[in-house]
């Protein structure tokens, strides 16, 4: 019989899992458990190589690191679930994060610095200004205000033709600051209108499937 832990490690990496052969460094982890809070929740396998080896885990000293990762270097901190397995004689520890109500959280980096991620595929993606303000305004029970103006209806047209756009484009073809497009953009994706895609050449906008098709 195929064991759970086999079964997941058989998955693979992917957006709702990660394998990490050890832990040397809580701020490192904060990282992946903020992404995981801020996206769908995941999973750390410890013990577990990349190519899906079962190495080991040294249960008590990895135990703290994780702690000190969800409660220090986290913001706000983290809850997270624990549970230890033995596979063939060794041990992997299994920690389970749920997609959080308090988003965003931060994770503290090497310098001290507070940035929050996301999660995509098997990447940590750090999060740019515009993702964090949807964030911030999705957590409010007052919802978003959309004035629907010249300025949006530039966007739109603009989206309908070229498919897609970046910040500095909408800057430039609107003709407004930088604040202000990235104001517009956080309400209409707020308001489901539009989505936004990062892309190895940065961030992209573009209208949400079902608003196009209505369109």
């Amino acid at each position: 019989m195929v064991h759970y832990i086999e079964k997941l490690i058989h998955e693979g990496e992917h957006q709702q899992q990660d394998f990490k052969f050890c832990i040397t460094d809580s701020r490192k982890i904060a990282k992946s458990l903020s992404a995981f809070a801020n996206t769908d929740g995941g999973k750390l396998l410890i013990g577990v190589k990349d190519n899906g080896k079962i190495a080991g885990a040294k249960v008590e000293e990895e135990f703290h690191m994780i702690k000190a990762a969800a409660e220090m270097y986290s913001r706000p901190k983290l809850t997270f679930e624990s549970n230890v397995w033995q596979v063939n004689g060794k041990n992997v520890l299994e920690i389970t994060i749920l997609p959080s109500p308090e988003m965003p959280h931060y994770a503290a980096n090497e310098n001290g610095k507070w940035l929050a991620y996301f999660r995509r595929d098997d990447e940590n993606i750090l999060a740019n200004k515009v993702l964090l303000e949807v964030w911030k305004r999705k957590s409010k029970p007052t919802g978003t205000f959309l004035e629907y103006t010249e300025t949006e209806a530039i966007l739109m047209d603009y989206l309908n033709d070229k498919k897609e756009i970046s910040l500095n484009q909408f800057c430039k073809i609107a003709r407004i600051s930088r604040y202000k497009a990235e104001r517009i953009l956080v309400k209409l994706i707020c308001w489901n209108l539009i989505a936004l895609n990062f892309t190895e050449k940065g961030t992209k906008y573009h209208i949400k499937h079902e608003v196009a098709s209505k369109i």
